[in-house]
């Protein structure tokens, strides 16, 4: 059993920065491939950012050069620098934990991100 909370969420101008953090409790971390999610008002969740345990990284095209996804496993947390912030962005971001190659896998309770001026 895995128990995400996510924080770090916000208001920002567009150009802004903000950083997620995703914090884990009650199992192995570093044998679970992290991810990030959002979902805007009326479309589906889609995946902005992975990293695997062996640390290999992953992107939606459109957030490449500007998120920056990264985990620290001595205090179980996984992070999504966001940089250069695009009204396009501004969604509820959501991180999962998926223990490959099994189906397991738990989500946060989500954190907001608008970007607006």
């Amino acid at each position: 059993q895995v128990q995400l909370v996510e924080s770090g969420g916000g208001l920002v101008q567009p150009g802004g920065s903000l950083r997620l953090s995703c914090a884990a409790s009650g199992s192995i971390f570093s044998a679970y491939d992290m991810g990030w999610y959002r979902q805007a008002p009326g479309k589906q969740r889609e995946l902005v950012a992975s990293i695997t345990t062996r640390r290999d990284t992953n992107y939606t095209d459109s957030v490449k050069g500007r998120f920056t996804v990264s985990r620290d496993n001595t205090k179980k947390t996984v992070y999504l620098q966001m940089n250069s912030l695009k009204p396009e962005d501004t969604a509820v971001y959501y991180c999962n934990a998926h223990l490959a190659p099994t189906p397991r896998e738990y989500w946060g309770q989500g954190t907001q991100v608008t970007v607006s001026s």
